[in-house]
């Protein structure tokens, strides 16, 4: 075996652990954040100690590591994705991903709907066969935003030649965080930043029309796109600031991005600290408070922890930690015992594992 052949064997490996790491992690933060999402951090503190959150824990009638729609529409999006990659591979078909992931999200709102898969669905709707939209354990409604599911009620896909800048047709004073907690995916196919920022930004414009709203998402696509070239978290922010710079209406996104490096810079991570981020509702919000956890705490652990202990949404802010940290370490930097509780951990593997392998096929 030559040494190129191994140095690319090398790279595949490494990326895979990577995109798995990206889901997983993801996930993880997800889990952590959901039972305490919509508490104060006074709540929170006082159901579970001084610290918070120390690790899985239940919600209700909820076992503990149950994912809510942050990794549900993540899934679906990587799923789009691997088709599109698929479909312009085998057939030389381009272009289609928007509409391959405006579909897919139209899947995941089947699964918002129904409490079981409808085999007719599946048959007639043109996703993958025996794709997620067949697996009942994602037939959960777990607290989907507004603006996703009023959204999707307009079958919109964003023309590749339009102008970014201006507010999108769907729900244009939208700027939610479901924008951002969904598009990790979009910088885990090997394409260069600048494309992964496009594409999140125009498929976040399916549902949210706010410049700020789309603008977090590409942002955030870029960002977890440089970590997997290599690049540290503080690196990938610094490119991604950049980037923004090229894009009228980027002030917020950009303002939300420097207020957590600024704030990572000072040292003494606290929940006091981020909180003073926002409450992360709002997509600039979400994302600036999940950089500045990856950023400002010392370990994977303390970092997912760190993004969920606050008041606000906690499994939106938990999850986009987890999807920077996860690109960042891979699957192995990850708490094993925390991550062996997630819901779907299987299943997020084995997308994962199949979303880097055909992105590694050209």
């Amino acid at each position: 075996m030559n040494e190129s052949w191994q140095q690319s064997l090398q790279a595949r490996a490494v990326h895979r652990a990577r995109v798995r790491g990206c889901l997983l992690g993801g996930a993880l933060g997800d889990a952590l954040g959901y039972p305490v999402e919509f508490s104060s951090l006074d709540r929170i503190r006082a159901a579970h100690g001084p610290r918070g959150v120390t690790g899985l824990v239940t919600g209700g009638a909820d076992a503990p590591g149950r994912i809510s729609d942050d990794t549900q529409m993540t899934l679906f999006t990587v799923e789009a994705l691997r088709q599109a990659h698929s479909r312009e591979r085998l057939k030389g078909i381009g272009g289609g991903a928007p509409r391959l992931v405006r579909w897919a999200y139209e899947r995941w709102l089947e699964t918002q709907r129904k409490p079981a898969p409808d085999p007719e669905f599946a048959r007639t709707h043109p996703g993958p066969a025996g794709g997620l939209v067949t697996e009942a354990w994602l037939y959960s409604r777990r607290a989907p935003g507004n603006a996703c599911l009023s959204g999707l009620a307009t079958d919109f896909v964003p023309d590749p030649a339009a102008p970014l800048g201006p507010p999108g047709p769907v729900n244009p004073d939208s700027k939610g965080c479901g924008t951002v907690m969904r598009s990790a995916p979009f910088g885990l196919t090997g394409a260069p930043a600048d494309r992964a920022f496009d594409l999140a930004a125009r498929c976040a414009q399916t549902t949210h029309g706010h410049p700020t709203g789309y603008y977090a998402a590409g942002a955030f696509a870029a960002l977890v796109a440089y970590v997997v070239e290599g690049e540290s978290v503080e690196g990938a922010v610094l490119r991604t600031l950049r980037l923004l710079a090229a894009h009228p209406g980027h002030q917020e996104t950009s303002a939300a991005l420097g207020r957590a490096l600024d704030l990572a810079a000072e040292g003494d991570p606290s929940a006091e600290k981020v909180e003073r981020l926002g409450a992360g509702w709002i997509a600039e919000e979400a994302l600036a408070i999940g950089v500045y956890a990856a950023l400002a705490a010392p370990r994977v652990e303390d970092a997912l922890l760190l993004a969920v202990n606050h008041s606000g949404d906690s499994d939106s802010t938990g999850s986009v930690c987890g999807n920077i940290v996860g690109a960042r370490y891979g699957d192995v930097g990850l708490p094993h015992d925390w991550v062996e509780r997630v819901e779907g951990r299987d299943r997020i593997a084995a997308l994962a594992d199949d979303f880097a392998a055909e992105c590694a096929r050209r």
